[in-house]
């Protein structure tokens, strides 16, 4: 017999009474208690989102942010020398050459400045896919392979299980 709070609030003094009470109380602070850590935590990713704001736009100047960027990204640009290997030197001193390990020379005419601009080589990137198709066909290919024994292997107990229900019989 199921019996309600409600109905048992009414004979004071009862065990049942104070039990139900009691559940009621921890029932109610669960919600809020969940409540106000999703509001603690929203206020608190909002706050790092925030500062994250001011930090990124104080100290930035814009007479340093023009300056700081190549001009190949700012104005039309003239590929002066192909994209080739760095040397040791270059990869130790030249930041373009860190990126990928080649480097073009790019001229910008408006500015009349000379710049190194990182770039991939065709032949490696042509070597790197035919090495990537490479392993796709021979992965493939393993598991095709696997396939085919692994299904040998099915109808080969299929037919076990055959045969053993007709000799049964």
């Amino acid at each position: 017999m199921l019996v309600s709070c409600e109905s048992l609030e009414s004979q004071e003094g009862s065990s049942i009474v104070s039990r139900c009470r009691d559940r009621a109380r921890t029932q109610d602070s669960g919600p809020r208690g969940l409540l106000l850590l999703l509001t603690l935590i929203y206020f608190f990713m909002l706050n790092i989102g925030l500062g994250e704001s001011r930090t990124s736009s104080e100290g930035k100047d814009s007479v340093n942010t023009i300056t700081a960027t190549p001009c190949w990204q700012v104005e039309q640009f003239v590929v002066a020398e192909e994209c080739q290997k760095c040397t040791l030197f270059e990869a130790k001193t030249q930041g373009a050459c860190i990126r990928t390990g080649f480097v073009e020379k790019i001229n910008c005419p408006e500015s009349n400045k000379e710049e190194y601009k990182s770039c991939r080589s065709v032949l490696v990137e042509e070597t790197l896919f035919w090495k990537f198709e490479g392993a796709v066909m021979s992965l493939s290919l393993v598991f095709a392979v696997l396939v085919i024994l692994r299904q040998r292997a099915l109808d080969r107990l299929a037919s076990e299980k055959v045969r053993k229900q007709i000799e049964s019989i």
